[in-house]
C-alpha cells in the first residue's frame, strides 16, 4: 500500500507520536516526581530505554552529534519506574507469594524500588529480609558448584564494567554458561551478519545514517520501540528520501508520526513517514528479500563491478535468482510481482540505502537466513561500506549491545579469547555454554545448580511461561539482581533459595560506568546517588568484584582490585577489541566509536577483506489444521492463524507501563488483533470473547479487536501470551521464534456460524 493509506478503525489515532505525547510529558512534569524526573533527564547518563537512547558525556537531551530535544516519552516511562519510593516492609512480610504470583507485569513494577537483600526458603511463602553478609556466604557457597553446573544469565540494562565483570568471573571458574537477553532477541543479526562482514552490529552510523536517502524499515514497530529513530526518518523525508516500511501490521506511527523535535512542522500536523509500505506474510521475509534481489536483477541494476571486487560466493546467488521462479516467491510472502519491482525500483533510484530491521526479522525458525537475505540485498545494490548505506540492526535495550561486546556471549570471538587467556594466564574452558534457550533446557534436565541473574526477567522473557517456571524451579539457588520487582522473582523460584538483591541504577551508581548505544557509540554515565533513603543498595560492580574476590582471591588476577571501575575499564581497554580508549576515558571524559565496526569503505574484517553472500532458501511457511490443537467441536467456529507476539506502546520488553494500546485500538493486555476478512471467513465479530489456543496451553475470554494486520495473521502481547507458546526456535543460534506462533482461535459453539475450521491465507 502507498504512503496515504490510514487504519480504518475509527478508535485509533490517525498518527504517532504528537500530543499525547505532550499530555504524557506533562502529567510526569507535574507529578511529586516532576523535579526529580527533570534533574534525572539532564543527568550525564546514558538513557534507560532503547539503544538509541541520548546522554552521557553531551548532556541529558543530546544525542552523539550533540544535537538536542533527543528525549522520548519511552524514557519518562523507564526513569519515572525508577523513581519510585521503595517497596514498603510490609509488602513482602504480609503478601504470600501466591498473592505475589497473582500481580500483572505492572503491577509488580508498581510495587516500587528494591532497597534491602530477600531471601526466599524452601518451604515458605514469604520473602524476608537478610543483610549482605550473609548474601556473600550464600553466593559464595552457591558458586563453588563445579563450573558446568553454574550460570549466568542477563539483560541489557546494567553497565560495560558489570557486563565484563560477570563474564570474567564465569569464565575464570571455567564455566561458559553466559546466556543474554539478546540470545532471545538479535542473535541472528549477530551471527548472521558476522558470517557475511565478519562484524555482527550496525556498520551505519547516526552521521552517516544522516546521508542516506532511502531507509528500508522490516518488522520494527520504532514509533514505539525506538521513538528517536523517527527524528531521523522525519529528516529523511524532509530531504526528499524514501522510507520502505515491510511489516505484517500497518503500525499508524509508522505512516505518519508528530515529533516534537520539530515543534513547528511535524507537531502541527504529523510527519508522513512511509513511502511504501508492504505488508508480507509473518515469516516470509527471505522470500521478500529474494524476490527484490530478483527484480534488480532482472532489471540490470546488479552491481556486478562492486560484487566482483568486494564480495564473494555472489555468483550462486544470481544463479538461485534466476531459476527461483516469481510465483514461488510471491505465494511465499504474500506480495504481488509488481509490488516488489517496484520496491526495488526505488532501491535502485536511491544513491544511498540503509537497511534497518528489528525482531520482526530475528523473531523467526529461520532468523539468521531473513538477516542474510538483507546482507545480500544490500551487497547486490552496493549499499554497503560508504557514508549513507549499509546494515542497521535496531537494538532493544539501552545496553545490550555492550553486553556482547564485553563477552557475555557463548560465541566468544576468538581475538577476544585470546586477549583473556593472556589477561588470566590460563587457557580458557572449551566447553560449550547454555544461550538462553539451552539454560533453560538444562535446567530443567537438573544440570544446573547455581544461577546468577544480572537484570532482566528470564521467567517472562522465554516462550512457554510453565516449561520456563518448571525448569527455574529445579535450580538449588537463584541470585538476581533488580532495581525493582518483576514477575520472574515470583514466578521464577528456586528449589532451595532465591535472593532478589537491589541494586543502584545508571544514574544512581556512585562511580563512572559505560555503555554502548547499538550503532557502537560508547557513552560515559558520570556517578549519582539515590532518592531511596536508609536505602540497603550496591552497585553491581562491587557485588560481583565481592564475589569473585571471595571465590578466587588473587588468583590469577587481583579480583579485590576490580571494586574499582577504572581499573576494570584498564583491562577492558587491554581484553576487547575496538575498546582501546576506554581505558583513558576517565582521563579524557572522550566518548567514542568502537573501532572496526563503521565501514565507510567496503573492506570487511573477513579472511580476505570481501563480504561473504550467504545463499537463503525460500521458507517453507504452513499453518497446522485444527487437528493440532484437539480438533473444533460440532458448531464451533475456528480460524488458524501466524500469531505475531508483540509489545504495546507502554512497554519496555517484559515490562509495562500501561495497561492499554491506544495505537492499535487494544483497550487492554487480554485482547488479539485481527484482520476483518478472516473475522468475517469463521463467523466472528468485533470484541467478541474466543479462545485462543497454541501449543502449550490456551488463553480463554480473550477479546477481539479489528486492525490492519495481514490475513491469516494475528498480534497478541507479550509475556502474558508467553504460556501458550512452545518455544520453536532458529537452530543456528537459539532464538525463539515469537513472531510466528501457530494457534488456533476458538469462538463460542452457535448454530448460526460456519461449522469447522475456515482456512485463511497464510
Amino acid at each position: 500500500m502507498s504512503d496515504d493509506a490510514s487504519p480504518a478503525d475509527a478508535a485509533t489515532p490517525d498518527q504517532g507520536g504528537g500530543w499525547p505525547l505532550i499530555d504524557g510529558w506533562a502529567k510526569a512534569t507535574l507529578s511529586p516526581r516532576g523535579p526529580k524526573l527533570w534533574q534525572t533527564l539532564n543527568h550525564r547518563s546514558a538513557c534507560l530505554s532503547c539503544a538509541w537512547g541520548t546522554g552521557g558525556q553531551h548532556g541529558g537531551f543530546r544525542d552523539e552529534l550533540g544535537e538536542p530535544l533527543q528525549r522520548c516519552l519511552k524514557s519518562v516511562e523507564a526513569i519515572m519506574a525508577e523513581l519510585q519510593p521503595a517497596v514498603s516492609e510490609g509488602v513482602f512480610g504480609t503478601r504470600s507469594l501466591p498473592e505475589l504470583q497473582q500481580l500483572s507485569s505492572m503491577e509488580a513494577d508498581r510495587l516500587g524500588r528494591l532497597s534491602y537483600p530477600l531471601l526466599l526458603r524452601e518451604g515458605h511463602n514469604h520473602y524476608e529480609r537478610i543483610g549482605w553478609d550473609d548474601v556473600f556466604d550464600i553466593a559464595e557457597a552457591a558458586f563453588r558448584a563445579p563450573p558446568e553446573r553454574v550460570a549466568s544469565y542477563s539483560s541489557g540494562r546494567s553497565s560495560n564494567e558489570a557486563a565484563y565483570l560477570l563474564q570474567l568471573l564465569l569464565r575464570a571458574m571455567g564455566s561458559n554458561n553466559l546466556a543474554d537477553c539478546s540470545d532471545l532477541c538479535h542473535a541472528p543479526s549477530t551471527v548472521g551478519l558476522n558470517a557475511v562482514f565478519g562484524s555482527g552490529t550496525s556498520m551505519v552510523s547516526l552521521e552517516s545514517l544522516q546521508q542516506a536517502d532511502c531507509v528500508v524499515l522490516v518488522g520494527s514497530n520504532a514509533p514505539a520501540n525506538h521513538p528517536r529513530l523517527m527524528n531521523e526518518l522525519i529528516k529523511l523525508r524532509q530531504r526528499g528520501g524514501s522510507v520502505i516500511v515491510i511489516n505484517p501490521v500497518i503500525e499508524v506511527g509508522l505512516l505518519k508520526f508528530g515529533s516534537p523535535a520539530f515543534p513547528l512542522t511535524s507537531m502541527l500536523g504529523g510527519s508522513e513517514i512511509a513511502s511504501l509500505f508492504l505488508q508480507p506474510v509473518p515469516g516470509s521475509d527471505t522470500a521478500v528479500f529474494l524476490g527484490l534481489q530478483k527484480a534488480l536483477l532482472e532489471a540490470g541494476a546488479v552491481k556486478r563491478d562492486f560484487l566482483a571486487a568486494h564480495a564473494e560466493g555472489w555468483e550462486a546467488l544470481l544463479k538461485q535468482l534466476e531459476v527461483t521462479s516469481w510465483e514461488a516467491i510471491t505465494t511465499t510472502c504474500g506480495i504481488s510481482r509488481q509490488e516488489l519491482e517496484h520496491t526495488a525500483n526505488v532501491i535502485a533510484r536511491a544513491r544511498g540505502v540503509v537497511f534497518a530491521w528489528a525482531m520482526g526479522i530475528t523473531h523467526h525458525a529461520n532468523g539468521i537466513d531473513n538477516v542474510q537475505a538483507i546482507a545480500n540485498t544490500a551487497l547486490l545494490s552496493g549499499n554497503v561500506g560508504r557514508p549513507g548505506a549499509g546494515t542497521m540492526p535496531i537494538r532493544g535495550h539501552s545496553n545490550v549491545q555492550g553486553f556482547g561486546s564485553m563477552g557475555v556471549t557463548v560465541k566468544l570471538r576468538q581475538e577476544m579469547q585470546q586477549a583473556l587467556e593472556q589477561l588470566l594466564g590460563r587457557p580458557l574452558s572449551r566447553v560449550p555454554g547454555y544461550d538462553t534457550r539451552a539454560l533453560i533446557e538444562a535446567a530443567g534436565a537438573g544440570r544446573v545448580d547455581s544461577l546468577l541473574c544480572l537484570g532482566g526477567n528470564l521467567w517472562g522473557a522465554n516462550p512457554d511461561a510453565t516449561e520456563a517456571r518448571r525448569a527455574l524451579g529445579r535450580i538449588d539457588t537463584i541470585l538476581y539482581l533488580a532495581t525493582k520487582p518483576n514477575q520472574g522473582h515470583f514466578h521464577g523460584l528456586a528449589a532451595r533459595q532465591t535472593l532478589v538483591l537491589p541494586v543502584f541504577n545508571r544514574f544512581e551508581t556512585p562511580h563512572r560506568t559505560t555503555t554502548e548505544s547499538g550503532n557502537n557509540y560508547v557513552r560515559l554515565n558520570e556517578p549519582g546517588s539515590t532518592h531511596l533513603r536508609h536505602a540497603d543498595l550496591i552497585s553491581e560492580v562491587a557485588f560481583l568484584a565481592e564475589l569473585a574476590r571471595r571465590l578466587m582471591g588473587t588468583d590469577p588476577i587481583d579480583w579485590g582490585r576490580l571494586q574499582d571501575p577504572s581499573y576494570v575499564r584498564v583491562l577492558i581497554g587491554r581484553t576487547v577489541p575496538g575498546y582501546g580508549p576506554i581505558a583513558r576515558i576517565d582521563a579524557t571524559r572522550a566518548e567514542f566509536s568502537v573501532e572496526g565496526r563503521l565501514f565507510e569503505r567496503p573492506h570487511f574484517p573477513t579472511p580476505s577483506g570481501r563480504a561473504k553472500v550467504a545463499l537463503t532458501p525460500l521458507p517453507e511457511l504452513a499453518l497446522p489444521a485444527p487437528e493440532h490443537f484437539g480438533g473444533l467441536t460440532p458448531g464451533e467456529g475456528g480460524l488458524v492463524l501466524a500469531l505475531i507476539t508483540a509489545r504495546s506502546y507502554g512497554q519496555h520488553n517484559t515490562v509495562v507501563y500501561q495497561p492499554g494500546d491506544s495505537y492499535r485500538g487494544m483497550p487492554h493486555r487480554h485482547t488479539i488483533l485481527m484482520n476483518r476478512a478472516d473475522l468475517h471467513r469463521c463467523g466472528l465479530a468485533a470484541h467478541q470473547r474466543v479462545t485462543v489456543q497454541g501449543e502449550a496451553g490456551a488463553l480463554e475470554q480473550v477479546e477481539i479487536i479489528p486492525g490492519e494486520i495481514r490475513e491469516g495473521a494475528a498480534l497478541m502481547f507479550y509475556p502474558e501470551v508467553n504460556v501458550i507458546m512452545k518455544a520453536v526456535i532458529d537452530p543456528r543460534c537459539g532464538t525463539p521464534a515469537f513472531k510466528r506462533v501457530p494457534v488456533l482461535v476458538r469462538g463460542p459453539v452457535s448454530v448460526t456460524q460456519p461449522t469447522g475450521a475456515a482456512q485463511p491465507p497464510r
